[in-house]
């Protein structure tokens, strides 16, 4: 066999490789994008429920009128920061985290009203509510682990040298607020 042929065959399979790296990173970035989405699904189906919530709550909660109106403002602020163009994962995060203390302080309020804890609207409510926030969990564990799964493949030897060069870049991993992280107190 002459050195051409050789030649040709390494510069075949180097090619071959290049390929296989760069499709290998797209489907790890259609992956991650994938999993942003799928955040994205269970975000909205919280906003949608969010104000059947609140009018469901109105008409039990008279004087506690400023934790619905700062659900209403948590929501739209999650809702304005979700929808702008250039909001980076930080600011997004931060909104959101906004909108689940809000929920939580809610939930916590209506401790107070034993008419509205066995409202049947109510408990169903909660209940879609608390299911969507553990949707919401999961999606953003299942986008942690894809970020996890892109984020190696272009730091390791050797698709690293040309996932610089095909302009791939590391994604960022969704983090609990720092109010998520503190202790719970808990009061007898």
């Amino acid at each position: 066999m002459s050195p051409f042929y050789i030649i040709i065959a390494v510069l075949a399979i180097v090619v071959i490789w290049v390929i296989m790296v760069f499709n290998g990173l797209v489907r790890g970035k259609n992956r991650v994008d994938e999993a942003f989405s799928d955040i994205d699904v269970q975000l909205k189906r919280r906003y949608d429920l969010i104000p059947n919530l609140v009018e469901t709550v109105k008409g039990y909660m008279t004087h506690e009128r400023e934790t619905l109106v700062k659900l209403t403002e948590a929501r739209t602020a999650a809702m304005t920061s979700h929808d702008k163009a250039g909001a980076t994962l930080a600011e997004r995060e931060a909104a959101e985290n906004a909108l689940s203390s809000t929920l939580k302080s809610l939930f916590a309020v209506t401790e107070n009203y034993p008419e509205l804890k066995a409202s049947q609207n109510f408990l169903q409510l909660q209940d879609e509510i608390s299911d969507t926030e553990n949707k919401i969990q999961a999606s953003r564990r299942f986008y942690n682990g894809n970020v996890r799964d892109f984020n190696t493949s272009i730091q390791t030897f050797p698709t690293n040298m040309f996932a610089g060069m095909l302009k791939f870049t590391k994604y960022e991993f969704f983090q609990a607020a720092e109010v998520e992280r503190q202790n719970v107190q808990v009061k007898f």
